[in-house]
């Protein structure tokens, strides 16, 4: 148990300590477009997301809290340690679906424990697609790139959209 630990700590260390090449930041930002394309289309076509006016209540206090939970934080357990990088393996096809599957389902043990006021929107199906296409471009990226900053970048850039212009859910 304590080399599970111990290397569950060390692949987070190395995926916060590496920083991305001038290439694997190109890849991540083409990555981060097709991963926002594909949840804006869906989002948008189910009505999930709708152009609303900017909700600037907060914004500031929200976009510092959204950078810690939940890019940084869930980042760091659902890439940082679930997602190997191209130095520990050469095929993450097994450790690919697992981070995405365990994210999403970690939307639906919020959604039913501790932020029950997100349980409308947190439970419903095309938001958990979103959520799953939102941790399938950051597990690639992780795992191409080694770093998780490029992911949290991501997330945090996705949120803040979502809560901003789009109606998502805000504390």
């Amino acid at each position: 148990m304590d080399e599970l630990i111990g290397a569950a700590w060390r692949r987070l260390l190395r995926s916060l300590t590496t920083w991305p090449s001038a290439r694997g930041w190109a890849f991540a930002g083409a990555m981060g477009v097709c991963t926002l394309v594909c949840m804006g289309a869906l989002g948008f076509s189910t009505g999930l997301y709708a152009l609303e006016p900017a909700n600037t209540h907060g914004l500031a206090l929200r976009l510092l809290s959204v950078v810690i939970v939940p890019a940084l934080g869930e980042e760091a357990v659902f890439r940082g340690v679930l997602i190997p990088d191209r130095l520990e393996t050469s095929r993450p096809w097994l450790w690919l679906p697992l981070g995405v599957g365990v994210f999403t389902l970690w939307h639906v043990v919020e959604a039913t424990t501790f932020l029950p006021a997100a349980r409308a929107m947190f439970l419903r199906p095309d938001f958990l697609s979103c959520a799953a296409l939102l941790g399938a471009g950051c597990a690639v990226i992780r795992w191409r790139t080694g770093s998780l900053w490029p992911c949290v970048i991501l997330h945090w850039t996705m949120v803040t959209i979502w809560q901003t212009w789009l109606g998502g859910f805000t504390l």
